[in-house]
């Protein structure tokens, strides 16, 4: 594949949203903006239906466990498909298989037939279905710009994702609250219609099959390989997985929060995720208005102030400061999370970057189900605070030794090169 997308930009616009020149990323963004607003619809609104149902913080990191945990099994696979079949075909597929759950969600919510292990089911089989929607959909992105705006393409994905996180909440904390929770589930199976429109309409140049000589398992090995000979990419994954059991596992409990210690219920949930949504699209933007400058201070930047926001909303009992705080979590998880992936795309050859974005999907998505385990486990026996302080403390150290081992290996470097 060459390093020129099948649409010349055409279009001027700030480097800040340098990748909407492109025709098929616009089409991208736009479907993926309405889709992602009804997801976040759903997932706000879900896990609130989940602990009204079993009053269990527990379940409720069992259930979202239950959702990521396919992607340990899935997520290589799912990395070796994308790079052996074409992309949008995957999408096509996985994006119409979330509708369809999304609509069974639905029926059972309306039809009052909903119980937990409905739930847990259809979380699993959704979890199958992401397994291989997030490598196909990660590497896809090169396949829509030029190597130029990568970078800038994935903060603007981030912060497309996030965006829906400012909007999707508060339309789901309000008909949750007013209509119930199967409305939220329906509105969530209907986005999925202007993701599918745009993946149809966009236009590829026609390619030769790609010869295939390797066998499906050699690739995932390779995958693997490469993630452990590489330096790099390896210290960035082991950072993610930290970020992904301890430092974004919070999520699991603000139903509890919103609930039980807030006090603010299901309408102020909505709004705690606007809050991480907004800090997250700040955040988002900034990556992609700064990309080519120095990546280090924005990766160790963004996991301090994640660590020091999320261990201040452990303390809050306040609902506007509590806010505060989340916007600050997601900024600075956002700000690590898109640079961290721009530097795995931009460290491997075309023809295996969907190998290695399933080691992604496998490192961040993999890992959810330990932190939801964990951090579950830890707010049934110590309370929701301390279990989510514990989580902050301990990304917060990880990422101060992963900085030291960083200025170390800069140090060594430049003695070798003297």
């Amino acid at each position: 594949m060459t390093d020129q997308p099948p649409d010349r930009p055409s279009i001027r616009l700030p480097r800040t949203f340098a990748a909407l020149r492109h025709r098929n990323y616009r089409l991208f963004f736009a479907g993926q903006l309405v889709s992602l607003i009804g997801t976040w619809v759903q997932n706000t609104t879900l896990p609130y239906l989940v602990y009204d149902l079993t009053k269990s913080a527990f379940l409720l990191g069992v259930i979202a466990s239950l959702g990521a945990l396919p992607m340990l099994v899935f997520g290589l696979p799912g990395g070796v498909l994308a790079d052996r079949v074409r992309k949008r075909g995957i999408l096509l597929t996985t994006q119409s298989s979330q509708m369809v759950l999304a609509f069974v969600l639905s029926g059972l919510a309306l039809t009052h037939w909903i119980r937990p292990w409905h739930v847990a089911i259809l979380a699993l089989l959704g979890g199958i279905v992401f397994a291989f929607d997030m490598p196909a959909r990660q590497a896809f992105v090169i396949e829509m710009v030029d190597r130029r705006d990568l970078m800038n393409a994935i903060a603007l994905n981030s912060s497309i994702f996030n965006g829906a996180r400012v909007i999707g909440p508060a339309i789901g904390g309000e008909l949750y609250a007013t209509i119930g929770p199967g409305w939220c589930f329906f509105v969530n199976g209907v986005s999925f219609v202007a993701v599918l429109i745009g993946l149809l309409m966009m236009r590829f140049p026609a390619q030769p099959p790609r010869l295939i000589t390797t066998s499906a398992l050699s690739d995932a090995v390779g995958g693997l390989r490469y993630l452990w000979t590489n330096s790099t990419v390896r210290g960035l994954a082991l950072m993610l997985a930290v970020m992904t059991i301890f430092g974004w596992s919070y999520g699991v409990l603000m139903p509890v929060f919103a609930k039980t210690i807030l006090g603010v219920g299901v309408k102020g949930l909505g709004y705690l995720w606007v809050a991480t949504g907004v800090g997250a699209v700040i955040g988002a933007l900034s990556v992609a208005t700064v990309a080519g400058r120095p990546k280090g201070s924005i990766l160790f930047g963004g996991m301090l102030m994640l660590a020091a926001a999320v261990a201040g909303f452990s303390f809050s009992r306040n609902f506007a400061l509590s806010l505060l705080l989340l916007a600050f979590a997601g900024l600075g998880g956002v700000a690590f999370m898109s640079t961290a992936n721009t530097v795995f795309q931009i460290s491997v050859p075309d023809e295996a970057r969907g190998r290695i974005m399933g080691v992604w999907g496998l490192v961040m998505a993999g890992m959810a189900p330990v932190g939801s385990l964990q951090i579950g486990a830890l707010a049934e026996y110590l309370g929701a605070p301390r279990a989510v302080f514990i989580g902050a403390c301990i990304t917060a150290a990880a990422t101060l030794i992963a900085i030291i081992a960083w200025r170390r290996g800069r140090n060594r470097e430049s003695a070798a090169s003297d």
